[in-house]
């Protein structure tokens, strides 16, 4: 791991990881072109897995000072429900649809593990989903209402969609910001909600599922350096990514960032077909 890629992969994540564009496409896209046309040496796979989790810590930590008020007052109003017996306010809600994303995402994320370790190793693969991604996107945008609140049946679509995303190329927040859409509610609404649920999943999926996966043995050859500079570009860029992204929104259609999958999956792909062969 140099510094170079740390910072790279970084901004990368920052930026992918709350933009409906892909943070796992990008990264794989980044990884690939980076070992292809500056680091052709051996990978340690260890590095790249404790990077990955501190990057992935870098993002959530971004989300969870953004969001912290809200995440106040959610579970604020759940442990009052709790105590009232009465969970008829949206943010004791929340936090229940939160736990059932937690469920539903584990679920389908255990039974799809193998097919995405092969997506994983296939940038042109990536790019189709991310192509797919873009359709998405336009679709949701087509049939936008923007009038419902969250409810149950939403909750448990958005779920789904954040379990599918667990292909590298399907954009967490683009196919569960489409879903909600697609649901009737607003960009603003659903946005919140997409961020809101990531927080559980990328604790899970970047922290405790990987652990098990590191030789503790190893971290003493890891370049530490690059690695905290790369968590802390991930968590700078994360921050603002959600702050800005949160405010345009209110103003600007998912078209765009459709039409943003549909040029680099395609330019992608046609890299990877010429100089890629793996």
């Amino acid at each position: 791991m140099q510094t170079l890629q740390a910072i790279i992969t970084g901004s990368v994540q920052g930026l992918s990881e709350f933009l409906p564009i892909s943070s796992s496409a990008h990264i794989v896209f980044s990884n690939s072109l980076y070992n292809l046309f500056v680091n052709n040496g051996d990978i340690n796979k260890y590095e790249e897995i404790f990077f990955d989790i501190c990057v992935h810590f870098g993002t959530l930590l971004a989300v969870l000072i953004y969001f912290f008020s809200d995440l106040k007052n959610i579970i604020k109003d759940f442990f009052k429900s709790v105590k009232e017996k009465n969970f008829a306010s949206q943010n004791s809600k929340i936090l229940l649809y939160i736990l059932m994303s937690i469920v539903i995402t584990g679920l389908i994320g255990i039974v799809l593990k193998r097919p995405v370790e092969y997506f994983v190793s296939s940038p042109k693969l990536v790019c189709v989903l991310l192509f797919i991604t873009g359709i998405i996107l336009l679709l949701s945008e087509k049939m936008y209402k923007g009038n419902k609140e969250l409810n149950l049946k939403s909750a448990i679509l958005i779920s789904i969609a954040q379990g599918l995303a667990i292909f590298p190329g399907f954009s967490r927040s683009g196919l569960t910001i489409a879903t909600a859409l697609f649901c009737g509610m607003d960009r603003v609404k659903s946005a919140r909600f997409s961020f809101l649920m990531s927080i559980p999943v990328i604790f899970l999926a970047s922290f405790i599922y990987p652990v098990f996966e590191l030789d503790f043995s190893e971290i003493s050859k890891f370049n530490l350096t690059a690695i905290i500079t790369g968590t802390i570009v991930s968590f700078v860029v994360g921050y603002f990514c959600i702050k800005y992204f949160m405010k345009l929104l209110a103003k600007l259609s998912l078209k765009i960032f459709g039409y943003y999958c549909f040029a680099v999956s395609v330019l992608m792909y046609l890299l990877f077909q010429f100089f890629y062969h793996h």
